[in-house]
């Protein structure tokens, strides 16, 4: 008997939930994202497999889709629809017993005792696609960041098992943007210093990135790369760290007053998703994708936590009142940042 994490990752989410709507696209490449015209402005939300052989995948613009992937269907997003298929899968893998984890609405934690943890997992894949018909892959690991990886590598509806006894043979090779946690930013930053790989990243020492990126920073990028994670898998109800709202305008908002009107009408939804969530701010942020698709945030904090309307509001226009507004806007956000419990 042996304590493993698993990582449960539903394959193409978005798409297979649609697919089960529309059988006669399996196998097709298919988009989901805005209203389903890619002629408007918006971004994939959901591509299938066939389509992101094409070069399309999740925040691809749709008009940039449609270009790399001229034959795929397209279609509307259906949030609610996501959300319900996402509960019924998250009851599924309740009913098995064991700490679970929900951390997204297509991927959950679970920490489970098993003599066997391979069939275990596929047990767990056949009971998801007999209760929601849908796919999911499973990754295998001693702690969350490993897991978390594995699943990847088993895509799609595989299992894989990372753990100490492999990671140097299947990790060290990788770029260090294959690890969980290390953006393109950061990788870049690496490369500047000589570490491209994790093997060269796990034998940096801890001090020598302490300077650059942060005394907390610094060391725990070489803990990445070492597979090291001691964060616990916790059955605590899942809460989400922001709500937000936004859009992209079919046309560029040149003058203030439209942004701002945009800004009340979002802060509105915002704090209505507070509401609804039974949940404060204590922070808003306002994005901003200007004419040449440059994403800029600024946020205000609030004098005390809130869900009300009004102080969101000016929260929000305040942030605004920050971006200097010298080019055509394309798209803009309010998010309320949570008081954390």
């Amino acid at each position: 008997m042996e304590r493993v994490v698993l990582h449960i990752d539903l394959d193409q989410f978005i798409v297979a939930v649609e697919l089960l709507r529309h059988p006669d696209l399996v196998g097709k490449p298919v988009l989901v994202g805005g209203s389903g015209d890619p002629t408007e402005r918006g971004v994939v939300a959901g591509a299938s497999y066939e389509a992101r052989a094409q070069g399309v995948k999740s925040g691809t613009p749709l008009r940039t889709a449609a270009a790399r992937c001229p034959d795929a269907v397209f279609l509307p997003a259906d949030r609610e629809t996501y959300l319900a298929a996402s509960a019924d899968v998250m009851n599924a893998l309740g009913s098995l017993g064991g700490i679970l984890e929900v951390i997204g609405w297509d991927e959950a934690f679970m920490l489970v005792d098993t003599d066997d943890a391979v069939e275990t997992s596929r047990f767990i894949q056949r009971h998801v696609r007999e209760r929601t018909a849908l796919n999911c892959s499973i990754g295998i690991g001693d702690n969350k960041l490993r897991a978390k990886l594995a699943s990847g590598m088993g895509k799609p509806a595989g299992v894989f098992r990372l753990d100490v006894s492999n990671w140097v043979e299947v990790m060290a090779d990788k770029p260090t943007d294959a690890l969980q946690g290390v953006g393109t930013k950061t990788a870049k930053k690496l490369a500047a210093r000589g570490i491209a790989t994790v093997a060269e990243l796990a034998r940096t020492p801890m001090a020598d990135l302490a300077g650059e990126f942060g005394p907390n920073i610094g060391p725990w990028l070489v803990a990445l790369a070492h597979g090291y994670d001691s964060s616990p898998v916790s059955d605590e109800p899942f809460r989400a760290r922001s709500h937000g709202r936004e859009v992209t305008f079919q046309r560029d908002l040149r003058e203030v007053e439209p942004m701002r009107a945009e800004i009340t009408r979002l802060s509105r939804q915002v704090s209505e998703d507070l509401a609804a969530d039974d949940t404060l701010a204590r922070r808003v942020v306002v994005k901003l994708r200007d004419s040449r698709f440059a994403t800029h945030t600024h946020g205000v904090t609030l004098a005390e936590p809130t869900r009300a309307f009004e102080p969101i509001e000016t929260a929000a226009q305040q942030a605004l009142g920050r971006f200097p507004l010298d080019r055509p806007v394309r798209l803009l956000g309010v998010r309320a940042e949570l008081v954390r419990e």
